[in-house]
């Protein structure tokens, strides 16, 4: 593969049976192309239409969710449409609630599809799976034309050939046979127990991409053999169902990760070969971790194999971190894009103004974590009131938060007690312990060391002799409650630091919650003791 380059296009395909010809020059463009039901479906108007196709295979990556944003950025730039199609080809990866979960959070995050599996369309299916013999109807025609051909070896066989020529340092490639098997040969191969699949015979020619963003691209001949386009089991292969419903669904621009340019030339030859329009290129530069390495999946695993608190990879993971999904979405759109200027922030309409493909970069977009963060704080303190609060109803339900039940009132206190916080979770970290049941409460291990059994167990003491008096309060208020804490303080001589953080450790568990009155009040009076007296039974020889 060479870039720049600038050779053109023409096509010119095999006419017989036979295997490739070494004379071949390339590509005629003049050629008669075979009728096909999809070369009469061609585009016949201007409207730009755009399409994100996920395999749900698990939750939406958030390079994935990125793609996505592009696609609905230019087609709403545009005028177009945005069209959601499921590649659900590879039964072997489907999960059955992945489909759902991809909608969900692509819904989520605010980006709503023209047409799709869910809300239909002039041009569905919108499944993959759904569109079974429009594929093998293809395939078929390919071969009767004698564009692509039977083949059956089994996988010992190729593992055999990859290894000699691994033995002779050569690269490997499909040997095209001489004589293509008829469909007889395949059905008496089949009854033989051998897997019969379809190979496109490519043509031995240079092809050259012409990427919206990286310019034109160059793949010598010789570089796409001679690849599968049909299954044995009569499932297409990525490369050919892609390219059929490209053209089906009138795809005019498909952007996509730059890791999916070395499949173009393979559609590229498969659109000449079923006479179907090349829609124009965009292969977006991957998503990098700022130590450079790819932002992957694998990363969870890693960090959980180490003992570490695994990193938010997926869209799903940041909605149960507790972002706020338009954090998330301008700030994903800066990785790998520049609006001009040094503007930050937008909105989506702002965004959609702005959007240009010839504005993305060329070369990976760091994900900035930090920077994410910083953005989702100023998103929190910004927003309405009412915005806050639906957003927190949607985290709590995905995260499972003691919080989800407030009301509204209790809902916006708690939010405005926490303010300044980062995400959600942050919220839940400082109040959530006291919505959860008195039993559900452990005490944490480091601040019970810290805060309770420091200088001889001085936390303990003094929750023995505030006990008394916070058992004395007869109106339960912050500032009934933060009296009694000011007076017991002075009475003792002690600083609030040293009376606040024995009551939250015994009544959150942790040393981090509101304002000591605040965190009480919003207990209650005989939770509040009951936690107090439930830590102090098992402190240090406490009567058993």
């Amino acid at each position: 593969m060479k870039s720049p380059a600038s050779i053109a296009w023409c096509t010119t395909l095999p006419a017989s049976r036979r295997g490739r010809s070494n004379g071949s020059k390339g590509f005629r463009s003049d050629i008669d192309l075979p009728s096909s039901p999809l070369h009469h479906r061609a585009m016949t108007d201007s409207t730009l239409r755009c399409r994100f196709a996920p395999s749900p295979t698990g939750y939406l990556h958030i390079g994935g969710a990125r793609t996505a944003l592009y696609n609905w950025l230019l087609a709403r730039r545009m005028g177009g449409r945005f069209i959601l199609r499921i590649e659900d080809t590879d039964l072997n990866r489907n999960l059955a609630d992945a489909e759902s979960k991809l909608m969900e959070d692509l819904r989520w995050l605010g980006i709503e599809w023209d047409e799709g599996p869910d809300v239909g369309g002039p041009h569905g299916p919108y499944r993959q799976s759904e569109r079974l013999e429009a594929y093998r109807d293809e395939a078929r025609r390919l071969v009767e034309a004698g564009q692509a051909y039977f083949a059956f070896d089994t996988p010992e066989e190729l593992e055999a050939q990859r290894q000699a020529a691994a033995a002779e340092k050569r690269v490997f490639r499909y040997r095209r046979p001489v004589t293509f098997p008829s469909r007889v040969d395949a059905e008496r191969a089949r009854a033989e127990g051998r897997p019969v699949v379809i190979r496109l015979a490519a043509p031995d020619v240079p092809v050259t991409v012409s990427d919206q963003i990286l310019g034109d691209v160059e793949f010598a001949a010789g570089e796409v053999e001679d690849f599968v386009i049909q299954k044995s089991d009569g499932w297409p292969t990525y490369h050919f169902a892609v390219v059929l419903d490209d053209a089906h669904m009138r795809i005019t621009h498909v952007l996509r990760a730059q890791e999916h340019l070395m499949n173009t030339p393979k559609h590229i030859l498969l659109q000449r070969a079923l006479g179907l329009p090349t829609p124009l290129y965009a292969h977006l530069p991957l998503v990098f971790n700022m130590d450079g390495s790819k932002m992957s999946k694998r990363d969870k695993a890693r960090d959980i194999a180490a003992g570490r608190p695994p990193r938010e990879i997926d869209v799903h993971d940041f909605r149960a971190s507790g972002y706020l999904p338009e954090a998330i979405l301008n700030f994903i759109a800066l990785v790998g894009w520049n609006p001009g200027g040094d503007r930050e922030r937008m909105s989506l309409d702002e965004m959609v103004q702005l959007f240009s493909l010839d504005r993305i970069n060329k070369t990976a977009g760091r994900f900035d974590r930090d920077k994410l963060l910083a953005f989702n704080t100023d998103y929190c303190a910004s927003v309405e009131r009412r915005r806050l609060r639906a957003g927190f109803r949607d985290y709590a339900g995905v995260s499972g938060s003691p919080l989800a039940g407030l009301s509204d009132d209790v809902l916006d206190h708690v939010l405005e007690l926490c303010k300044g916080f980062r995400t959600y979770r942050d919220v839940d970290a400082k109040v959530g312990p006291l919505f959860l049941p008195d039993e559900a409460i452990t005490l944490d291990p480091e601040a019970v060391r810290k805060v309770l059994e420091k200088n001889g167990g001085r936390g303990y003491a003094v929750l023995r002799l505030l006990l008394p008096a916070l058992e004395a309060v007869a109106v339960w208020t912050d500032a009934s409650v933060d009296a009694v804490i000011i007076d017991f303080c002075e009475k003792q001589a002690a600083r609030m630091g040293d009376v606040a953080q024995p009551l939250r450790v015994a009544v959150t568990g942790r040393p981090i919650s509101p304002s000591i009155g605040e965190t009480l009040a919003l207990l209650g009076k005989e939770r509040t003791l009951a936690r107090i007296r439930r830590c102090l039974s098992n402190a240090p020889g406490a009567p058993a």
